[in-house]
């Protein structure tokens, strides 16, 4: 079994961040770890506070794994200050990790920022260099290449704007465009558009976060960039069309729904 580590901030209630995170790993058949950055005081109606681990903990975390477990893969969530960007990438240079997936959270779909605003340059400079892929949405994209995305050629050009900061593969996903949700694959010689069904539901809830940790997931097991964003890609879309009705807000994605199903739970 692979062991995948993700280093983001806790969600409350469950459906983002490192709890998303360790439930995509284990669907997907590889061993969760995690270093948390920071716990958010957050429900399905938003994000209410949040308060930040030291740098000094956050290393002391990245330590405690790599010192002792083999890492396939790293996802890359949440990181609000500027020394934490610092002192993740430091570890992972140190460490030479591999296969790393970052997604670059700026703000919370309640519009909570997740990120401080004089960060974004340091997570350009010291984070993207170090991504296998980098996963951001059009808002996030906009926020690093300072485009205004309005259609396909211009998801085309973002990611080639942030595949010249250093990434190995960018994923532009483009969720918040109209009609089918087609996101856009690029590896520096090659676009692939990868067109994916919209699900009518509002329980979307850390989707994002799931996504990039299927495709860390993937990765770590051996598929290539192109087959573990295809099947990642496939797992969200199960997990948006079976996700949960669950509080008063934006409902969870269901992480197990395919487990529980061949275990018997759903008849």
């Amino acid at each position: 079994m692979k062991h995948v580590l993700t280093i983001a901030g806790s969600d409350t209630c469950g459906g983002a961040g490192i709890q998303a995170d360790i439930k995509t790993f284990s669907a997907l058949g590889t061993y969760g770890m995690s270093v948390i950055t920071a716990v958010t005081v957050q429900n399905t109606q938003g994000v209410f506070g949040c308060q930040d681990m030291t740098p000094e903990i956050v290393k002391g975390q990245i330590d405690a794994i790599f010192t002792d477990i083999e890492v396939s893969a790293v996802k890359v969530g949440m990181i609000s200050q500027i020394e934490t960007i610092k002192a993740i990438s430091q570890k992972l240079r140190q460490y030479h990790a591999k296969n790393i997936v970052l997604d670059p959270v700026m703000i919370s779909k309640s519009g909570f920022d997740l990120m401080q605003k004089d960060a974004k340059e340091t997570l350009i400079k010291e984070l993207i260099p170090l991504a296998f892929v980098v996963t951001p949405n059009l808002p996030e994209a906009e926020a690093i290449t300072g485009l205004s995305i309005q259609n396909l050629e211009d998801m085309k050009q973002a990611a080639k704007i942030i595949y010249h900061m250093g990434a190995k593969n960018v994923l532009v996903k483009g969720g918040h465009l109209e009609g089918d949700a087609t996101d856009i694959l690029f590896n520096g010689k090659h676009y692939v558009s990868l067109k994916g069904e919209r699900i009518q539901t509002k329980n979307t809830h850390g989707t994002g976060c799931t996504l990039s940790s299927a495709i860390a997931a993937n990765l770590a097991r051996g598929e290539t960039v192109e087959q573990a964003v295809k099947n990642a890609k496939e797992y969200i879309l199960v997990a948006i069309k079976h996700s949960l009705d669950i509080g008063k807000g934006v409902g969870p994605t269901n992480h197990f729904y395919t487990l529980y199903q061949k275990a018997g739970f759903f008849s």
